[in-house]
């Protein structure tokens, strides 16, 4: 088989174009398409890593802004929630932005966009500095969370669905642990006694590195662009709904618990800022690393299974991290986060992987076959990631004002965890009913008409 032309458009079009994309076609991905689509993978994974660098460095920053700063918990609790707001809410437009511009040309565009933030906040960050203005330039480095919809949403369209599973797991883990390196930066900097500004310094020349190598290296695939209709049929579709409530309960989990962890042990553990910094980091980075194995699991066993286990082992993880703000025993509640970490981390490359069979079980159910069916789940899995990130990424906005309800109210996280594990509960439930308990009820059919593909996302 002859692997298509990946000529690309006219000139007149700007930018670098690929016209004809086929990975499904085994040749074509042997011979063009794989070389391709790692080289776009490595440097969407290098603006997205910056990207949530920069979307958390207010968990950062926090830490930096003692007394003098005339800051109480709660209202670092309602920055960090309102950043994580931002973060969420931005990740519709840029997921659209992937058909209306290309995923090369938003690529560019959003690693510069990171520039606005981080000189605001270079700008701001001192003694004196009102709460408004710290909130203000706070939601600016919101746009830093839209990274993500938009990298995820470029890079479904480059791999076949067998690879989906690890190349959107490689690529959001290496965004996620863009979480874990400024933290890292954070403690080096405390650590030899130098401020937040020398942190925001080291980032601006890495921002403009990043856009520079998208635009030499990165590609825009033809097909994905103009088709924002896509979108309106993901918000149609049940499933995007559902997988964002699961997702809520994964990545919002991370991103929830990467902004409030430094802050929970500051608060209820009387921990100084060098000792929160010396841990607050191991959660998101094993958290991050971890991604890509729950996509490559999902790929082996199915995402649905993987995602229902891991739920169980958050419950678990949580009913410990009860227990241990109890007994205010700091080691046991240290070990449990981190666990609870990890866990969100799998969970986060078993959900996403979830996604594209999703839509390929239904276009295989609607009678699709072969490259149409293939099209088919992209357009819709593409579409719908960028909704389920943002609707995800609320997640991390109900974990930090829980538990500044929970310190107002208590004094202490315990009562945040509680309502955490109710919801890691209710996840779990949505899983079997919708995903695994069809499955029981199709090896119970006894007519062909009942055993069509779309009762079955087992193995998705």
């Amino acid at each position: 088989m002859t692997a298509p032309s990946t000529a690309p458009a006219p000139p007149s079009r700007g930018g670098r174009w690929i016209q004809q994309w086929d990975p499904e076609d085994e040749t074509f991905w042997k011979e063009t398409g794989e070389k391709v689509a790692k080289r776009n993978l490595l440097f969407s994974v290098l603006s997205e890593h910056i990207g949530f660098s920069i979307w958390t460095m207010w968990s950062v920053l926090v830490l930096f802004m003692g007394p003098e700063y005339g800051l109480t918990p709660a209202d670092k609790f309602l920055l960090t929630s309102m950043v994580t707001l931002v973060g969420a809410v931005v990740r519709v437009p840029y997921t659209f932005a992937v058909a209306i511009f290309g995923g090369r040309n938003w690529t560019i565009i959003s690693a510069g966009l990171l520039l606005v933030p981080t000189v605001a906040a270079f700008a701001v960050i001192k003694p004196g500095t009102s709460f408004n203005t710290f909130l203000l330039v706070g939601l600016l480095a919101g746009i830093g969370g839209g990274n993500f919809a938009s990298s995820m949403t470029n890079i479904n369209a480059f791999f076949p669905l067998r690879k989906k599973g690890w190349a959107l797991g490689l690529n959001a883990g290496g965004g996620n642990i863009g979480v874990p390196v400024i933290q890292l930066v954070a403690l080096a900097i405390i650590g030899a006694s130098g401020g937040p500004r020398v942190l925001l310094g080291i980032y601006i020349p890495f921002i403009l590195v990043a856009a520079v190598l998208a635009a030499l290296f990165m590609d825009n695939i033809e097909n994905v662009k103009n088709d924002t209709g896509a979108a309106k049929d993901a918000v149609k579709d049940g499933h995007t709904w559902i997988m964002s409530f699961l997702y809520i309960g994964t990545f919002g989990s991370f991103i929830g618990y990467s902004f409030a962890f430094g802050q929970v042990l500051q608060n209820q553990f009387g921990r100084t800022p060098l000792e929160a910094a010396y841990v607050t980091f191991i959660g998101p980075l094993l958290g991050s690393l971890i991604r890509p194995v729950g996509g490559a699991l999902a790929d082996k066993y199915g995402g649905a299974k993987i995602t229902l286990y891991n739920y169980v082992g958050m419950a678990v993880a949580t009913a410990v991290l009860i227990v241990a703000s109890m007994q205010k025993s700091l080691g046991l509640f240290t070990v449990a986060f981190v666990v609870l970490f990890v866990l969100s981390g799998l969970g986060n490359g078993s959900t996403f992987k979830m996604i594209p069979g999703i839509f390929q079980t239904k276009a295989l159910a609607k009678g699709l076959e072969g490259e149409a069916a293939a099209a088919y789940g992209r357009r819709l899995s593409g579409a719908s990631m960028g909704l389920i990130g943002a609707v995800g990424a609320l997640g991390g906005v109900g974990i930090n004002l829980a538990f500044r309800q929970s310190f107002l109210s208590y004094g202490s996280g315990t009562g945040a965890f509680v309502a955490f594990l109710a919801f890691y509960a209710a996840c779990f439930l949505v899983t079997w009913a919708v995903y695994l308990r069809r499955s029981a009820a199709k090896g119970q059919a006894t007519t062909a008409s009942e055993a069509k593909p779309q009762l079955s996302y087992a193995e998705v």
